[in-house]
């Protein structure tokens, strides 16, 4: 029991890491990307990492889903001490579910406003295409802080 516990526990912990992991993402990647000195171009480059972790409502949704794993594991040690372990294993599961698909929902109304922004900034500056910033060696416009300005502005 004592094991399924821990096995719990660092499944929760292992779903909070990724989804800080996801949310600061682009904090530890590389600046591999500067905005090309030759010409204009018409290829916008956004890092989309930085534009999530700064994203007004990054604190607030990382609030939302550190809420929703206490919840959990609140509900698992409720419901675990009248369970065999296979009712116990599939607890674990469905509240691993449930915070994934919190996780994901959470994220992904961060990112509608994200790709929201970006399109309307790529639209005013007359970008044509727009791609991470990881996805370039050399040239394109970086747009990312006209993004996040955009965003924190429609807040």
């Amino acid at each position: 029991m004592l094991n399924l516990k821990k096995r719990v526990s660092v499944t929760f912990i292992a779903t909070l890491i990724l989804a800080l992991g996801v949310i600061g993402w682009g904090a530890i990647q590389p600046a591999a990307v500067s905005a090309a000195k030759g010409p204009a171009s018409n290829i916008g480059i956004v890092d989309y990492g930085k534009l999530i972790d700064q994203h007004p409502d990054a604190d607030k949704a990382d609030a939302a889903l550190k809420a929703e794993n206490e919840q959990a594991r609140q509900e698992y040690e409720s419901k675990a001490a009248s369970l065999n372990d296979q009712e116990k294993q599939q607890l674990g599961n469905q509240l691993s579910q449930r915070i994934e698909m919190k996780r994901r929902q959470l994220l992904s109304e961060i990112m509608d406003k994200v790709d929201a922004a970006v399109k309307a900034v790529a639209d005013e500056k007359g970008l044509s295409v727009v791609v991470h910033k990881s996805a370039i060696v050399s040239g394109g416009v970086d747009i990312t802080d006209n993004v996040l300005a955009k965003v924190k502005k429609t807040k």
